[in-house]
């Protein structure tokens, strides 16, 4: 079976935003900030996928869908992907297309994209930057699961250290994230 799995990071704990709730779970266009990084996964065609959890519930903000808990989300993004890439193996899945739950921009046709071209890491790139999403075949898995350098480097290490790996992909969008207050009030 050669199928993709999509993966919503959203373990952090989102301490640089400065708000009365997790970021996530902040308002934005009338929703809370996760639903629209939801919304473009769920509009993707992807198959399955799962949003990998860790400082706090999503599961009412994630409602069905399949949230996986990263009971070492305190330790940086790359135990996230790590959790994505065990649950991936468990159920049988060919790789993986991860995304960032406070990126409210990504659209759905650049999950289908990404996840549609071949290679062993493929990412999104916005006029010429690269972003998420970011697929990872199960070929590379071991190599990332390797990597002992920056907890919270996710793929951007993987692909620095093994360029020859990597294929770009253009895409429509814009790859902003929601890190601070400031950030979401440019959108507002």
């Amino acid at each position: 079976m050669h199928l993709p799995l999509g993966v919503l990071l959203a373990a952090g704990s989102g301490t640089r935003f400065q708000g009365s709730t997790h970021k996530l779970l902040t308002p934005f266009r009338g929703k809370p900030l996760i639903a629209h990084a939801i919304a473009s996964l769920r509009d993707s065609g992807l198959p399955s996928f799962i949003v990998v959890t860790g400082a706090i519930d999503l599961s009412e903000a994630a409602t069905g869908l399949t949230c996986v808990h990263n009971p070492h989300w305190a330790t940086g993004q790359h135990s996230s992907v790590r959790t994505a890439i065990q649950y991936a193996r468990q159920h049988g899945f060919s790789s993986i297309v991860v995304g960032l739950a406070d990126q409210p921009f990504i659209t759905s046709e650049a999950w289908r994209t990404v996840a549609a071209t071949e290679g062993p890491i493929v990412v999104a790139t916005y006029n010429g930057v690269r972003a998420n999403p970011v697929k990872l075949d199960s070929s590379v898995w071991d190599l990332f699961e390797s990597l002992t350098s920056e907890p919270d480097a996710g793929a951007r290490v993987l692909m620095h250290m093994h360029p020859e790996l990597v294929r770009q992909v253009a895409c429509k969008g814009n790859s902003a994230d929601i890190d601070t207050s400031e950030d979401l009030s440019q959108w507002t």
